[in-house]
């Protein structure tokens, strides 16, 4: 976290493939291969949870906080480990090569999946698949389970689930464990095979000396396993619906706020616990990538609390966190927290504390940096400090040459030319924009690959607060071309961050 370096933005699902998203199979490879050649020393990802369509497919909002998205297994993978034939993948549909089509991919991996399954289970040897489970016994059992209900009770919310199911009653439980045993074996399964194909291009990409960031959402979904097996730690009511919930207040770009409906954390009973819940989750994402980015950081500090069944976050409360308190056990159970913290949009000084306390990595977005506060503003580069990652933007972002194009005002482009000293067009503005990150003294620059390719608004991965077309984009293996490789390696040695 301390060296100079740089890196990509770009999520597994965006990697090109022959199956409709992107996966851990050979393209991983050779994106991480197009990186060494580029002298980048860092993969940033968004989360690897599963990503469900009734939350319009996001990596943000998932029905478990340990599960891997079996969406991302690579097929060519499970051909090499003898769970599938090459006829079993042959003829794919003809999946668009520039988006995710979810529906058309959720049906066909949904086949071989099956098919492998069935395979698997007719092997002798299986004694990594038993460590797996044992190993990853304090959660995977139970989304198994959580799954598996859920299905057999036609997708309803877990909290509509009979309630001696709802509340975990073991003498129910155990009937439906002993019915349904395939079907969890199947889930169980497609996790040991995500982890298996996810820590052999980990290992891949550390050898060659690439980093994987990762990334953690602060809040957990409602309907969700952690829910369903973590209740008291969530405000919930006697029937286990939520009476608060999370928000950000009115400011500037909302002047009724946001509200986000995640239920919030019982600070006081995870206190109590020694917070061995976040110790769990910590740890787990401590094991798969190198450095985590927490999204929403503030939350740790402080967050706002809306009263459940408000239209909006306008009548919600400022609520404390004891984010020293956390951090601190999380210290004594791991020598290290290699943590970038997510700190735009309204952070206070207390959140800066915290921050610096701990030696956190802050973040800087350049797009942010061209408002009628220039000189002072904090993410010009001349006022950036080196304990902190710049961006270009992020995923939730429009790419550089969208806000060029479509967000910029003019006079917004016309202090944008007088701190380049010249100005600069659409085609150009997106190596103009690295150049002044890569310069600054930032220890670590990320650029989502859309900013190194200059591609334009619908090239970008989210639009927060919409549902339509986000998680899509792709890059296409044509893309990659040897000219661009050698632009962006001679733009990381000219700064210094090979």
């Amino acid at each position: 976290m301390k060296r100079r370096g740089s890196g990509i933005l770009l999520h597994i699902s965006s990697l090109p493939s022959s199956f409709g998203i992107g996966d851990l199979g050979p393209w991983a490879y050779r994106f991480a291969d197009f990186l060494v050649e580029t002298k980048q020393g860092f993969w940033q990802i968004l989360p690897l949870n599963p990503a469900e369509p009734s939350y319009a497919n996001s990596p943000y909002h998932s029905i478990s906080v340990f599960a891997g998205n079996p969406l991302l297994i690579s097929p060519e993978l499970l051909i090499g480990d003898g769970f599938l034939a090459r006829e079993d993948v042959e003829p794919s549909p003809n999946f668009p090569e520039e988006r995710v089509n979810y529906e058309e991919v959720v049906a066909y991996k949904k086949r071989l999946f099956s098919l492998a399954y069935e395979r698997f289970k007719k092997g002798e040897n299986n004694h990594e698949y038993e460590r797996f489970c044992q190993d990853n016994s304090h959660w995977l059992t139970d989304f198994a389970l959580f799954l598996t209900l859920k299905s057999h009770f036609n997708g309803k919310m877990w909290n509509e689930w009979p309630s001696e199911i709802r509340d975990r009653k073991r003498e129910a439980l155990q009937p439906f464990k002993e019915k349904l045993l395939d079907k969890m074996e199947f889930h169980k399964f497609l996790q040991y095979i995500f982890f298996k194909q996810w820590f052999s291009l980990k290992l891949y990409c550390n050898q060659k000396g690439i980093h994987i960031i990762g990334d953690i959402p602060f809040y957990v979904e409602y309907d969700s396993v952690e829910l369903w097996t973590n209740p008291d730690i969530f405000k919930l009511d006697g029937e286990k619906r939520p009476y608060a919930v999370a928000g950000v207040p009115p400011d500037y770009f909302s002047e009724t706020g946001q509200l986000w409906g995640n239920p919030v954390y019982r600070w006081d009973v995870l206190r109590e616990r020694d917070y061995n819940w976040w110790v769990q989750r910590i740890g787990h994402n401590l094991r798969l990538f190198d450095l985590v980015r927490i999204d929403h950081f503030r939350g740790f500090v402080g967050y706002w609390e809306v009263p459940a069944g408000e239209s909006t976050a306008m009548n919600g409360r400022w609520v404390e966190a004891p984010a020293q308190n956390l951090f601190n056990t999380l210290l004594r159970k791991f020598p290290y927290l290699p943590m970038i913290a997510e700190d735009l949009g309204f952070i206070t000084p207390d959140v800066r504390e915290i921050i610096n306390r701990f030696d956190f990595l802050s973040m800087k977005v350049l797009l942010f940096a061209f408002g009628n506060d220039l000189p002072t503003n904090p993410y010009i580069p001349h006022n950036i400090v080196k304990n902190c990652v710049i961006y270009t933007g992020t995923h939730d972002n429009n790419t550089v040459r969208g806000w060029f194009e479509k967000e910029a005002t003019s006079e917004d482009k016309r202090r944008l030319f007088q701190y380049l000293g010249h100005e600069v067009s659409a085609e150009d503005i997106h190596w103009e924009m690295i150049r002044l990150a890569m310069m600054s003294v930032a220890n670590m620059t990320i650029f989502p690959m859309q900013d190194i390719l200059g591609l334009g608004e619908t090239s970008r991965m989210n639009r927060p607060a919409t549902t339509r077309d986000n998680w899509i984009w792709r890059l296409m293996s044509e893309q990659l071309t040897p000219g661009l490789a050698a632009k962006l390696l001679e733009i990381t040695e000219i700064y210094g961050r090979t």
